[in-house]
């Protein structure tokens, strides 16, 4: 299993950017998939996920209303598109698959990390 992120980098607050992860390896259809961050001194959070059964999406509360999590089956990657970027947005941002349909399920796979700034 392989999950190849990018798209972070630099912006101003209020601005957008959207995160890919590129999976390889596994039937993509088959696990959920997930976006964490860790910020520096921080521990890792868990921000969003996509169940692979029905769709269904969940957020954190940090990023609900300003963050969306989709998946292209066709292509094998799942996307992060976050708008109105705060500073405190600023993290290393990592997908994950989980071990099952549901995002309940235990996230065994994790992908390289990229780095999002996000200046004031």
């Amino acid at each position: 299993v392989q999950l190849q992120a990018s798209g972070g980098g630099l912006v101003q607050a209020g601005e957008s950017l959207r995160l890919s992860c590129a999976a390889s390896g596994f039937t993509f259809d088959d696990y959920a998939k997930g976006w964490f961050r860790q910020a520096p001194g921080k521990e890792r959070e868990g921000i969003s996920c996509i169940s692979s059964s029905d769709g269904r999406t969940y957020y954190a509360d940090s990023v609900k209303g300003r963050f969306t999590i989709s998946s292209d089956s066709a292509k094998n990657t799942v996307y992060l598109q976050m708008d109105s970027l705060k500073p405190e947005d600023t993290a290393v941002y990592y997908c994950a698959v989980v071990i099952d349909y549901y995002c309940s399920g235990t996230y065994a796979y994790w992908g390289q990390g990229t780095l999002v700034t996000v200046s004031s």
